[in-house]
């Protein structure tokens, strides 16, 4: 899912990513907000509460969102950083990278709670779940040449709704087989990211509520597992290739 680019991926690959990636982002965006009261990953929401913090005089909450911000920002800027120097290396697992930096950050922030480094309810935890929902998104974003995002829910639902349209034009004017497939299939696509996003956030509140100490640790262990066995199998492919 993480090892071929833009025009090398299909609706499969692109679905697998995008459905996994955003049931994580969505139990993510869940968790910080029941825990800081912020979304990490509704950027949209926290420049809509800082302008309405700053109007309101209230300059701590709105320098507080505006921090949130930047921080996803700065996670979008690591990750271009990352991706950029992995081709320039001709690293095959550039974008995996990427994603195992952001489960090893999560496994230190579960770390950082368990021992109260930051305190309850810091906003530096809530910074650093912002920067790594940028890490995610951009990394997916990049990967499938914009085709997918895992935590821009806005833009999705605007596909979405773009493609519902165009699936029921196709019905009203004759197209060729192959091209109402394809819309077809970009409507599936966003559809099952925006449920997965959904249906995460639901399962995230659960666990989160359940066992909040070991949440971060879970959603690490399931980016291990959506990125290790693709790593594994191109790890094989290339070193074959060596030997031959």
């Amino acid at each position: 899912m993480l090892f071929q680019e833009q025009e090398k991926r299909n609706f499969v690959t692109n679905r697998r990513l995008g459905s996994s990636l955003a049931m994580i982002a969505g139990a993510i965006n869940v968790a910080g907000f029941m825990d800081f009261g912020y979304y990490c990953a509704n950027m949209t929401g926290n420049a809509s509460a800082m302008a309405l913090n700053l109007q309101n005089g209230k300059l701590q909450e709105g320098f507080r969102a505006m921090e949130l911000g930047g921080s996803f920002v700065l996670g979008a800027i690591v990750c271009t950083f990352l991706v950029n120097r992995g081709r320039r290396r001709h690293w095959y697992a550039a974008y995996a990278f990427s994603i195992l930096l952001e489960s090893a950050m999560l496994a230190l922030l579960g770390l950082a709670n368990v021992f109260m480094l930051f305190g309850p309810h810091s906003v530096m935890s809530a910074s650093m779940l912002c920067f790594l929902m940028g890490l995610q998104n951009a990394t997916v974003t990049r990967i499938s040449g914009s085709v997918v995002r895992t935590t821009h829910i806005t833009g999705m639902l605007t596909d979405l709704g773009m493609e519902i349209a165009d699936w029921l034009d196709a019905w009203w004017h004759r197209v060729g087989p192959e091209h109402r497939y394809t819309i077809w299939q970009q409507l599936w696509l966003h559809l099952q990211i925006i449920c997965c996003f959904v249906g995460g956030g639901v399962i995230g509140a659960f666990v989160y509520h359940a066992w909040p100490t070991y949440f971060l640790f879970v959603t690490a262990a399931l980016l291990v597992s959506c990125v290790l066995p693709g790593m594994v199998a191109n790890t094989v492919t290339v070193f074959a290739k060596k030997r031959i």
